[in-house]
């Protein structure tokens, strides 16, 4: 696998990247370093583990579990709940570590480990790279120190952590959903018992459509990533608007009542403003990536609000927030963190009080995603080339700049280096679809000859 923690934890293929040897070791390993950095403070440790419910999930909890009480920390098993419950349960009940056994989007044959920090926040990078390094010490002979007789871990079961949650996310709202009827797709996924449980108690009128994961049916044809079931309920109910999440439930995206997408850029340009109004857009700043397209820049200056972008990925986001004091950021894909009430992305949350903007003002979906118009975005990914020397060539640096003359104040382009394979992804943004395509084609001709 290489490095093992990507972006977003260690994740691959189950049973075969993956394995619960892994699995255990990783946790194992976790533990130690977490005592060596002073975390337990002298106390007996406890975890909080959770998962969705991929049929993986059942033998890599099992690994994950026997690792931490192997390594002398008492387990709490919360069962299936979304990412942000586990993230939130681990602060909410002052455990030592949270985690979570999920794949996310991807596809049933993948799952993942994502470790939480005390408090419910994603692990330092160092944590992660230390914890890593001990794994492979010990996987290639070094003794783990093993405790025995009273110093094992014990493991319970945590049957209130779902009411638990829900209590928190309803508690959240500034306002109830009464009138409304909203479409959950729930992706098969870790959130098809919270997410109707919360809409329900929040006053809405709920209608769910995949909502009953078996275990190998997760994201399969639904959730975030394959909206059209979603928009086809939505026209077919006569609902004011539909909410999908992944299979881990840490994204949101949405369809109004026509059917037509909102997509995380527009979730955050109606939240922004709802904040804002209420008083809880700290600096009047938003932070999104440079994937976010220029329609949402351009929209949140012409309210008057700040926007800084990161790197892409959300804990670059995560990051950005924490540093400045921010209060709310997201991506294009539906990642949306409101740090006063999460740790990180919840999805779940976003559609709450995405509802619950609605629901204030009267307003129809359509009508609030409409502070911002998406310009055309084209995405070319150029595969077999030398994706090191993107800021190097001199060739690909002059017809950039070309092509953004020939942009100007309404389009832009974006050239990324694939962290993982050997492409470059080419963006290009204008106020014309046909432009777009036109320029998108001529730079991805550039980087196959200057890089290929």
């Amino acid at each position: 696998m290489g490095r093992l923690f990507g972006t977003d934890g260690v994740r691959g293929v189950a049973n075969a990247d993956l394995t619960a040897e892994l699995a255990l070791g990783l946790s194992v390993a976790a533990a130690h370093v977490l005592a060596e950095a002073g975390t337990f403070e002298g106390h007996r440790p406890v975890a909080v583990v959770g998962r969705d419910p991929r049929a993986s999930g059942e033998f890599l909890e099992a690994a994950v579990v026997a690792g931490l009480a192997s390594a002398g920390v008492d387990v709490l098993r919360v069962g299936v709940l979304p990412t942000p419950a586990v993230a939130h349960l681990t602060g909410a009940l002052g455990a030592d570590l949270g985690v979570m056994l999920s794949a996310s989007h991807n596809a049933m044959p993948d799952n993942g480990i994502k470790f939480f920090a005390r408090g419910g926040h994603k692990l330092a990078d160092e944590l992660e790279d230390r914890i890593e390094s001990v794994y492979e010490q010990h996987r290639t002979g070094a003794p783990w120190q093993r405790p025995t007789g009273s110093g094992v871990g014990r493991v319970k079961s945590y049957d209130q952590g779902l009411d638990q949650y829900v209590a928190h996310l309803i508690g959240v709202l500034p306002n109830r959903l009464d009138g409304l009827k909203i479409v959950l797709d729930e992706a098969h996924g870790a959130a098809a018992r919270v997410s109707p449980e919360a809409f329900a108690r929040a006053g809405a009128e709920v209608i769910t459509i995949g909502a009953q994961p078996d275990g190998l049916n997760i994201n399969d044809g639904c959730g975030s990533t394959h909206l059209d079931l979603l928009k086809a309920a939505v026209v077919e109910h006569k609902a004011d608007f539909g909410v999908a999440h992944d299979g881990d439930a840490d994204r949101c995206l949405a369809v109004d009542h026509t059917g037509a997408e909102v997509d995380g850029d527009q979730i955050l340009a109606v939240l922004a403003l709802a904040m804002r109004e209420h008083g809880t857009l700290r600096h009047d700043t938003v932070v999104a990536t440079v994937m976010s397209n220029l329609g949402f820049k351009l929209a949140m200056e012409g309210q008057g609000l700040a926007l800084v972008q990161t790197a892409v990925g959300d804990r670059y986001v995560l990051e950005s927030m924490k540093e400045h004091g921010f209060a709310l950021g997201g991506e294009q894909s539906g990642h949306v963190i409101i740090l006063d009430h999460a740790t990180t992305g919840d999805g779940t949350l976003t559609g709450l009080l995405l509802a619950a903007r609605v629901a204030e003002t009267g307003r129809t979906l359509a009508d609030l995603a409409g502070v911002m118009e998406r310009l055309p975005q084209v995405l070319i990914n150029v595969p077999d080339v030398d994706r090191t020397r993107v800021k190097t060539s001199a060739e690909l640096t002059a017809a950039v700049v070309d092509a953004e003359r020939e942009l100007g104040s309404t389009g832009r382009v974006l050239l990324r280096p694939s962290g993982t394979e050997p492409l470059v992804r080419v963006m290009v943004e204008a106020a014309d679809i046909e432009q777009a395509r036109s320029v998108a084609g001529r730079l991805a001709d550039v980087v196959k000859s200057a890089l290929g």
